[in-house]
């Protein structure tokens, strides 16, 4: 499934309009738009599947693919549409899709198919090409959709499937950061960098600023040093921040945005932790713990993934029943 280049300038009509668009040979219908971010949209997309003369013989993605573990029974997907401006941002997506197609975990969304169209930028858009990616949808919500839902009802996790779920989670990140070299799942690309200067550590926070989610960010990708070395371990930070989301339903530090003159940035930088009250009984202090573990300001005393998996481990063993 290589990139595929052509002056199919339809594509963008489609998508804006409702219409159907193609993936290379596979076509597919708009249905609704999911989400956006940057110069990024998400299209929930139901494949169009052509008339064929015997109905025990499956079309389109079925055909193409011998695996229908992460294919659809009704056709629905998830369709990811980039809009790229310059040289650098095709780069950037090539290599996303470059880093995708080498998952192949169980608990990360598989690349089903992509392409890579160019485009005439005009008055309306300055683009010139577009991404287009397909993955699997799940349209019963994410995970932290759900948590949200639990919490405005006052609901919670039980302490056995907050850490059943976050078990799950790890083992994907697990996953990338065993790659030599390892992926950060914040940028799904090499994750280790040596920071030597002032202006390559400005460049890394404004990178940041654009593809990582500030309530889940780590305090070096706020405020890097000249000189400093990043590596995978900004994962661990997001974890922590995961595994309290999924306990009470948003970031440990998201609280500060409802506050007169609060700083997200200065909350994460000092690691300000508020603690809800939470479930009736309350979530054993072993959770807490394990959540300010990983939410450790400096990246060099963080665990790494495979110390939170043999502790999670020990937590499942300890509060399953």
């Amino acid at each position: 499934m290589g990139c595929t280049f052509s002056g199919l300038n339809a594509f963008y009509d489609a998508v804006n309009s409702g219409g159907d668009v193609w993936i290379n040979e596979n076509r597919f219908r708009i249905v609704r738009q999911l989400g956006e971010g940057g110069f990024a949209y998400v299209f929930l997309v139901k494949e169009v599947l052509a008339v064929s003369s015997s109905d025990a013989v499956p079309g389109g993605l079925h055909k193409k693919f011998k695996d229908s573990t992460h294919l659809s029974d009704d056709g629905s997907y998830a369709l990811k549409k980039v809009l790229i401006q310059n040289n650098e941002q095709l780069e950037l997506v090539k290599e996303e899709i470059r880093v995708s197609s080498l998952f192949t975990h169980p608990n990360l969304l598989p690349l089903l198919d992509h392409a890579i169209i160019a485009t005439k930028p005009n008055q309306e858009r300055s683009w010139n090409h577009e991404a287009y990616l397909l993955f699997p949808v799940h349209l019963d919500g994410t995970l932290l959709d759900n948590s949200k839902t639990m919490q405005a009802n006052n609901e919670f996790f039980s302490t056995s499937d907050v850490l059943q779920i976050f078990r799950q989670l790890c083992a994907g990140l697990k996953h990338m950061h065993d790659f030599d070299p390892p992926y950060a799942h914040n940028d799904i690309k090499p994750a280790r960098r040596q920071i030597s200067s002032r202006s390559e550590a400005l460049q890394l926070q404004e990178w940041a600023s654009e593809h990582c989610c500030a309530p889940f960010r780590a305090p070096e990708l706020w405020d890097c040093e000249s000189h400093a070395y990043i590596d995978e371990r900004t994962d661990i930070w997001s974890l922590g921040c995961t595994l309290y989301s999924i306990m009470y339903g948003a970031s440990p530090f998201e609280y500060v945005l409802g506050e007169s003159g609060g700083s997200l940035q200065l909350a994460i930088v000092n690691v300000q932790i508020k603690w809800p009250a939470g479930p009736n009984p309350p979530y054993p202090d072993a959770l807490r713990q394990f959540v300010k573990w990983m939410l450790q300001p400096q990246a060099a005393v963080r665990p790494n993934i495979n110390d939170i998996i043999i502790h999670v481990d020990k937590l499942i063993s300890k509060f399953s029943y």
